[in-house]
């Protein structure tokens, strides 16, 4: 493992069943169980290429390296959270599979060439900004959360130029925004295939929506995935997330 340097205020942090390892901050945005499951959720390529739309500091991608030999590019806005990635990148010695950009997506196409793509993964901002938007006094946050810097409508544009013919955008979002996502993504000629719903329990309304769409997809044949549940009543987690943290029930 090569030696990092790390700021003051970052810590290196690690899930057991990647043995990933990976730079994070109070300061900024963290990954959270979003990215844990959008790295787990599409069929990854076993060669080709892979791109992390809204990257921060590159958790997705970092998760999914371990279980694939294709590249992994990091898109990133944010200067502070594409250098922890890059960061993290040299830490887990995976300068030869992995890169990062640090721009915003919609320069995407700057960089890489039109269908490229075999697969993107898409961590983006969840919340619309209007009026009664409740904006974090953080920079990094507020960017991170709200669509300040990017939309739906962009992200899927740029998506389909990226993707090759039949390549897939693998997203995690809020289910309240479920049917503006697959309006907005069949309008962008991507179809949405696979869909999941998790649940913080059993009982309770789903929080995360996991979607995962192909370019140039016939229309129909959704496949809705049995739901995921993180946590059991008393707060521990179930057998599906112990396997997917750390690869054990």
């Amino acid at each position: 493992m090569e030696k990092i340097e790390l700021n003051s205020d970052e810590r290196i942090d690690e899930i057991a069943a990647s043995g990933v390892k990976i730079i994070q901050s109070k300061e900024v945005f963290s990954f959270s169980i979003d990215a844990i499951l959008l790295a787990r959720f599409p069929r990854l390529p076993k060669q080709g290429q892979i791109v992390d739309l809204c990257a921060g500091n590159g958790a997705v991608g970092l998760f999914a390296s371990h279980k694939t030999k294709a590249q992994i590019i990091e898109l990133e806005l944010q200067a502070r959270l594409a250098d922890m990635a890059a960061r993290s990148i040299k830490l887990n010695q995976l300068a030869t599979q992995m890169s990062v950009i640090n721009d915003n997506l919609n320069q995407a196409l700057t960089y890489l060439s039109h269908s490229s793509t075999d697969l993107i993964f898409c961590n983006p901002p969840y919340f619309k900004v209007d009026h009664a938007s409740h904006l974090n006094d953080s920079k990094h946050y507020t960017l991170a959360r709200h669509e300040l810097a990017t939309n739906l409508d962009e992200i899927f544009e740029i998506s389909k130029q990226l993707l090759k013919s039949n390549g897939h955008l693998a997203m995690v979002h809020r289910p309240e925004r479920f049917f503006e996502i697959v309006d907005k993504m069949r309008a962008h000629n991507l179809q949405p295939k696979w869909i999941q719903f998790v649940y913080p329990k059993a009982d309770t309304p789903a929080n995360i929506l996991l979607i995962d769409a192909i370019k140039d997809g016939k229309p129909g044949g959704e496949i809705f995935l049995p739901p995921l549940i993180v946590h059991h009543d008393d707060g521990t987690y179930t057998d599906a997330i112990n396997e997917i943290y750390y690869g054990t029930h």
